[in-house]
């Protein structure tokens, strides 16, 4: 008897939460700005690694006194080394690696916008602008969005063999570093489908599927398939890595060459063996196609290509094909130099 009454109360229970809706008070809609001008609506900033971009900021009105500091809005880090510089009306005072990159625009009066130059790919987040006067103080924020590409990343030794620390220092050899969830998202938007779960810039791993199959999660819908966050130290997952356009470019050597006559091939033309990516960024940005498999510097074979057809792999999507890790002995394969 009583487990029965124990039964009913929980149902009783169970369905009074789930159909429980107080009325809760609106959230107060957001105070308007008196000095600052409200920027148009998810202000988004695109550039890529090299470029120099503006974050704007324009004064409404001027305040007898004040301050303008500028932050980067990473989860990760606190206090000071988020803050980019703080200026008043003469002067300003840069913080941090990416202060030293930054200055005040200043096109007029009005103008407290951020020019930031050579971007980097760790500069991709959101940036806050904030006008200090000691009274009402306000804020708006910018997003910058770094143009890249995504690429799943292996050891050279087979699947899930990287720890977090390892996977970050393997994208950083690569020419990238861990992707964030946001770019995982976009790659995965733009047709990334790739059935092996990876570490990003978070700490969390998942895996992005276009086309779902048995294999591959079984009969999930499309969309990024999530671990969550695992154990930096200890679990172990591939990566995914993101890069953004190079200031050389990519070129390939026709040949038949063992690894150690590719690096040779290289070395004759004033180059070195290309990084993946370095193939990854020129395939994307530079639109390179070559149907040829070719060593790169991490002793895998790959071959990148912009024009699908029928003799090159025979995948109908456009992309960068792998070969894996030949032994390096074998003679088959010609070269991707970078220079």
């Amino acid at each position: 008897n009583f487990a029965g009454i124990l039964v009913i109360t929980l149902n009783y229970f169970i369905q009074s939460s789930a159909s429980y809706n107080p009325h809760r008070a609106e959230p107060s809609k957001p105070k308007k700005l008196q000095y600052l001008l409200e920027p148009p609506v998810q202000v988004e900033v695109a550039g890529r690694r090299g470029d120099n971009v503006t974050l704007p900021c324009i004064l409404r009105i001027k305040p007898n006194h004040y301050k303008i500091k500028w932050t980067k809005l990473d989860p990760e880090h606190l206090g000071q080394q988020n803050i980019i510089m703080i200026s008043n009306a003469n002067a300003f005072k840069p913080y941090g690696p990416v202060g030293r990159r930054a200055s005040l625009l200043r096109a007029h009066t009005m103008d407290a916008s951020l020019l930031l130059s050579h971007l980097e790919l760790g500069d991709d987040g959101r940036y806050q602008c904030e006008l200090i006067n000691g009274i009402e103080d306000e804020n708006i924020v910018i997003t910058l969005r770094i143009e890249g590409v995504v690429f799943p990343y292996q050891s050279q030794h087979g699947r899930y063999k990287f720890n977090f620390h390892e996977a970050e220092l393997a994208c950083a050899e690569q020419d990238g570093m861990l992707a964030s969830y946001s770019q995982l998202y976009r790659a995965w938007t733009e047709g990334l489908d790739w059935c092996n779960a990876g570490w990003i810039h978070d700490g969390t791993v998942h895996y992005p599927i276009v086309h779902p199959r048995p294999v591959c999660g079984g009969n999930l819908p499309a969309g990024i398939r999530s671990y969550g966050p695992k154990n930096k130290n200890h679990d172990r997952f591939d990566a995914f890595c993101f890069t953004s356009q190079i200031p050389g470019s990519v070129f390939y050597i026709t040949g038949a060459f063992s690894y150690d006559q590719a690096v040779y091939a290289c070395k004759r033309q004033g180059s070195a063996l290309a990084l993946v990516g370095q193939l990854y960024a020129a395939w994307r940005f530079q639109k390179y196609d070559q149907c040829n498999g070719g060593w790169l510097k991490d002793g895998s074979v790959r071959f990148p290509i912009v024009s699908p057809r029928k003799r090159c792999g025979g995948v109908p999507e456009a992309g960068v094909r792998t070969f894996g890790f030949p032994c390096k002995t074998t003679h088959l394969y010609g070269a991707y130099c970078y220079r």
